[in-house]
């Protein structure tokens, strides 16, 4: 018997529109080849729970606002609700678009769910079993669609009756109007014609939304004939203008009353690969020579910090896998140079996966490095990449907030990089804002005050703590290294304080927070 699904309406115009139907259309084109993997991604901690919930933003532009998609809804004895068959490989070419847009999809589904998406795409990639080229063009979708969600959501809640269901439905249209609709300036990576026909084809591919197809193709087809009235329409709304939620265009409003709006257009931006020179293997005039030898266009941006033009894949960097060089932010490079390190110290790295700042710390100066992280799956990351280096530390798994670890030897210096809710990092990481809570603030700040607290009675006399954090607010940043000097008497020395998010000659970096401190003499 053939399986008869509700499928939501498109929602009409004040006047009567021309039915998809209608609408002529040459034969569509081979789609194009896959876009450019987003390159060198830093790993995210574990995800918090998520705090966007599209349909209640979508509500703004509606007139009859349907019930949150996260509230429980009655439905009809006879109809049952399947579970979504996330995993399903679909038959698809893997040079196609239609699979990258379906592995986008997913992706941007499971991070609604509460997955970071590295490690959404990871369970995408695992499944699908797909080619390289696959991955970096899956990979390239789905970061777009994060990129520009807000605005996505808004414009399907001005097209559609109600959120289309289920998730990587509604997940796999976002990503075809990433594609439509790409940043202003921004040329789309694909034509049209070809965005549509895919998209229809990666529906009607998969059994839990094929019935759709037909929905796929008229809304996409109708916001082709209608961007320009819709686009002006969904512009009104917070939500698609900056595509954040509400709190945190608030909150960086009220921290930054001068500058929230260039923050907020940052974090929106595509990142930049910087990497970090080993300068004890060369100095970054001969690394810059060995770039532009093997065809890179390349900008020193920092004492070791290498600027690409062109962002790749790190198996095609020179020097990468011989150790010659890392990628690390331009801002994170700050740290190893601020502990003012010198041979045969005792040094802490709390919190230090995925380990940049441990390889620069010991690429610095000969020490004596511990390195501890509460996750031990991402402190085999760090094992991994002072591996490659060919460097080594004590690596522990273990609470920073806890004492158990500790061997009762004080150490000389100690870096801090305490948990935060990365709103400094955005542009790299923009699954955060749609999975980060206002109320994380507090919470995060509580448990990094606690770790600062007990690291404190680790530091000999004299030794400095450098306190780092990724955050953009107050309550994690400045305001928690106050509250610490004032709790320990601590000396405060010179450090950057904030580092909003920045890009030009000379700088390039996230939005980082440094306060230094000495622990005085008895």
């Amino acid at each position: 018997m053939t399986d008869k699904r509700p499928t939501l309406t498109l929602k009409p115009k004040a006047k009567p529109a021309r039915t998809a139907a209608s609408q002529g259309g040459g034969k569509p084109r081979p789609a194009a080849a896959p876009a450019q993997a987003e390159a060198s991604k830093p790993a995210q901690a574990t995800a918090p729970k998520p705090s966007y919930r599209p349909s209640a933003e979508r509500a703004a532009a509606r007139s009859a606002p349907p019930a949150p998609r996260d509230t429980a809804r009655l439905r009809p004895s006879h109809e049952v609700k399947v579970a979504p068959q996330r995993d399903y490989r679909p038959d698809l070419k893997a040079d196609s678009l239609a699979l990258s847009l379906l592995g986008a999809a997913n992706a941007v589904a499971r991070v609604r769910g509460g997955s970071a998406l590295p490690q959404a795409l990871s369970a995408v990639f695992g499944a699908y079993e797909v080619t390289p080229q696959a991955r970096g063009a899956i990979q390239d979708i789905a970061y777009r669609t994060m990129r520009q969600l807000g605005r996505c959501e808004t414009l399907l809640g001005l097209m559609t009756s109600k959120a289309p269901e289920p998730p990587m439905l509604d997940g796999l249209l976002c990503a075809a109007l990433a594609l439509l609709d790409p940043p202003q300036g921004g040329q789309p990576p694909y034509e049209a014609f070809t965005v549509v026909d895919q998209a229809v084809t990666a529906a009607a591919s998969h059994p839990d939304f094929a019935h759709a197809k037909a929905m796929v193709n008229a809304v996409l087809r109708r916001f082709l004939r209608e961007r320009e009235t819709l686009v002006e329409q969904a512009l009104k709304q917070p939500l698609a203008r900056w595509n954040y939620p509400q709190w945190w265009i608030d909150s960086t409003r009220s921290a930054y009353p001068q500058d929230w709006e260039a923050i907020l257009t940052a974090g929106n931006a595509h990142p930049p690969l910087t990497l970090r020179v080993n300068r004890r293997r060369l100095d970054v005039a001969a690394y810059l020579e060995m770039l532009r030898a093997a065809g890179f266009d390349a900008t020193q941006v920092g004492p070791s910090a290498v600027r690409l033009a062109q962002a790749v894949n790190v198996s095609q960097i020179p020097g990468f896998h011989e150790g010659l060089v890392s990628v690390q932010d331009a801002g994170a490079q700050l740290a190893a140079p601020l502990l003012d390190l010198a041979d045969g110290m005792r040094v802490l790295d709390a919190c230090a996966a995925p380990g940049g700042k441990s390889g620069h710390i010991l690429e610095t100066a000969e020490v004596e490095l511990t390195s501890v992280d509460a996750d031990p799956a991402r402190l085999a990351r760090v094992r991994d990449n002072l591996g490659r280096l060919g460097l080594a530390a004590t690596l522990l798994a273990a609470e920073a907030q806890e004492g158990g670890w500790w061997d009762g030897r004080a150490f000389d210096r100690i870096l801090a990089d305490v948990p935060c809710t990365a709103s400094g990092i955005v542009r790299r990481h923009p699954d955060i804002r749609w999975l980060r809570r206002k109320s994380d603030t507090l919470q995060l700040a509580t448990l990094s005050s606690k770790i600062l607290d007990n690291l404190w009675q680790m530091l000999l006399p004299n030794g400095k703590l450098l306190f780092v954090t990724c955050s953009l607010w107050p309550q994690e940043s400045e305001a928690q290294a106050a509250a610490f000097a004032a709790r320990h008497d601590a000396l405060r020395l010179d450090a950057p304080g904030q580092l909003l998010p920045a890009s030009g000659a000379g700088q390039d970096h996230d939005g980082l927070f440094y306060a230094l401190f000495q622990k005085k003499a008895a």
